[in-house]
């Protein structure tokens, strides 16, 4: 019987996604499933939805549950980390501290002053879990989902012997968008997607042969599809590559779209737009609901099972690996090492790979377009440079890094960027240490 653990399992939306595909694979589905949750509760009510998708699916999957991490990982092949490190009032602080000083924050978990701290936070945890894995299933691979993707990944890649790679759903989900728009049959469309989390690029986009792109430069001069994605249709326009991750993240991560009020109500204002176009903390108010997480439980309880696979990576991922071997592609974030050679040699780069029974192959080696290479190779030394003031325990570094990036650079003074830095310390203290 093969183990597959989900470290963090509360995640009610994400968790029964991966459960249910997992369930979709005959070599898969005699598996244990194992949910390891720190919240008693959320744990408790997280196992009900996952028995509920083992009737429905009429599945062979065996389901235990424990709070404790090492109990979870005592014989894993598979383990699939979605973690915090910290409540939501950290987050809260990491978003309004920024603000009192003017720089507007969307979601803050991945890039900027927000997402450098946190990756501060997370970072030891993310470690602690792959020191786990090494003395208690040294065979296992862990998928990572946790933000920020890059960060992380390039610090557990590091400094563990795990066998790591980080996942994202900003690829698939914006392949799927871009289908969409062009009116094409999703089925007969190749991409090559290059860069790094959440700023990769699609630097080739065809159905059937046929270029899309300009399909899609015509279809954004039109106010439907413009307002749709404000701050990704900017950068296209200007660059000639649609970047992943949705226009309010984007926001978050060039100079352009959130330094002043007025381009905030331009380029980040919710009319006719996709999901996320760049509202102040808009993933943090989402959390901040106390019943949040009882209403998502209640409505996936309720609402009819959908049975077909979804589109996650993990479960595809899982199979090849361990079960049926049936070879899967998508893109990965993974050490560089030259794959794409106008970035850093050891950043965090998320590349096209295939998963096999023996890891990962990598199927890109080249260079990103000439026009985009430097905003992704800045921004990846600055996620290097953030990862080794984590090393160093530098309060220096740190200040650094947050000098360096784009949006914060664009509002604030050096001095004045110290200032949120050390108030950022402060209330990090009891998940930093002691920082020089």
């Amino acid at each position: 019987m093969k183990k597959i653990v989900f470290i963090g399992a509360g995640s009610v939306q994400f968790t029964t996604a991966v459960v249910k595909d997992i369930t979709t694979y005959p070599a898969l589905d005699s598996s244990e499933i194992c949910l390891m949750d720190t919240n008693e509760y959320r744990l408790k009510e997280i196992t009900k939805c996952v028995e509920r998708i083992k009737t429905e699916m009429g599945s062979a999957i065996t389901i235990t549950s424990t709070t404790c991490r090492k109990t979870a990982l005592i014989g894993a092949d598979a383990v699939i980390v979605t973690v915090f490190n910290g409540d939501v009032d950290i987050w809260r602080h990491e978003i309004e501290i920024p603000m009192k000083y003017g720089v507007n924050m969307n979601v803050g978990d991945t890039r900027s002053v927000s997402g450098i701290f946190r990756a501060l936070r997370n970072i030891p945890l993310m470690l602690d879990i792959c020191h786990d894995m090494e003395r208690i299933c040294p065979n296992a691979f862990m998928l990572n989902y946790t933000n920020p993707m890059a960060m992380l990944c390039k610090a557990m890649q590091t400094y563990t012997k795990t066998d790591v790679t980080g996942l994202c759903h900003s690829v698939q989900g914006t392949a799927r968008m871009l289908c969409e728009w062009a009116e094409v049959d999703c089925a007969d469309v190749s991409y090559t997607c290059v860069g790094i989390n959440h700023m990769a690029f699609f630097t080739e986009l065809t159905a059937n042969g046929t270029d899309l792109y300009p399909i899609l430069k015509a279809k954004i001069d039109q106010k439907e599809f413009y307002n749709k994605e404000k701050v990704r249709n900017e950068i296209f326009k200007t660059f000639g590559y649609y970047v992943t991750e949705s226009s309010g993240h984007n926001s978050e991560y060039t100079p352009w779209f959130r330094k002043r009020p007025d381009l905030i109500r331009k380029y980040c204002s919710p009319a006719g737009a996709n999901w996320n176009p760049g509202e102040y903390a808009f993933s943090l108010n989402l959390r901040k609901d106390p019943n949040r997480f009882d209403s998502l439980v209640k409505s996936f309880m309720e609402k009819p099972l959908e049975k077909a696979r979804g589109h996650e990576y993990a479960a595809s991922i899982i199979n090849a690996r361990i079960g049926d071997g049936t070879l899967f592609h998508f893109n990965a974030n993974l050490i560089n090492n030259g794959s794409v050679e106008n970035l850093p040699y050891d950043a965090c780069a998320e590349i096209p790979v295939t998963a096999t029974k023996d890891g990962y192959i990598r199927q890109f080696q080249g260079k990103l377009p000439s026009n985009v290479a430097p905003l992704v190779a800045y921004t990846a030394s600055i996620e290097n440079l953030v990862v080794e003031a984590w090393k160093k325990k530098s309060k220096q570094m740190v200040y650094q890094a947050v000098s360096l990036d784009p949006l914060c650079s664009a509002v604030l003074s050096l001095q004045e960027i110290r200032e949120m830095c050390d108030e950022l310390f402060e209330i990090n203290k009891d998940y930093l240490g002691d920082y020089q």
